[in-house]
């Protein structure tokens, strides 16, 4: 057997062809845009999804948890609801009523005359307290070392 060219090829064959054995350079470019192309895809697939969540987070929201589990949810799911809900959660400021109800429930012991319930943080309370001293200040606590001060708030107790 011979090597011969058949007659009706061409002799001068294109770049991209190559000889047998030897490296298919067009192949491994092929490959490595490829490659390329599904990770940045990917990423970018991520990157949208967790778009509420980040949003949520950046704004400081409330409802960060529930968007980030709604996120967890259409990721895992593939219902794309769970998205739509977490996307729109991320957007709508909800009020806060957990302020404005500790602040009824106290005042509702204090009508009642019960001894107030400290169940909320500390910071909370000290942001409160803040705010009632800025309003309407108050006389200024007793010295560590005045005991009749302190005799007379025990004896109010």
């Amino acid at each position: 057997m011979t090597a011969a060219v058949h007659p009706a090829a061409p002799h001068v064959l294109p770049n991209f062809i190559t000889a047998p054995g030897e490296t298919d350079y067009l192949m491994v470019l092929a490959g490595i845009i490829l490659v390329g192309a599904v990770l940045g895809v990917g990423l970018l697939f991520l990157r949208l999804h967790t778009l509420p969540e980040r949003m949520a987070h950046k704004s400081h929201k409330l409802q960060f948890e529930v968007v980030a589990v709604l996120g967890l949810l259409a990721l895992f799911t593939h219902i794309h609801l769970f998205w739509v809900a977490g996307l729109l959660l991320a957007l709508i400021d909800l009020p806060d009523f957990s302020g404005t109800f500790g602040r009824m429930a106290r005042a509702l012991e204090t009508i009642a005359g019960k001894a107030p319930v400290e169940s909320e943080p500390a910071a909370a309370l000290a942001a409160e307290a803040v705010a009632e001293s800025v309003q309407a200040p108050a006389e200024s606590p007793p010295a560590a070392g005045d005991e009749s001060a302190k005799g007379e708030e025990k004896g109010h107790a």
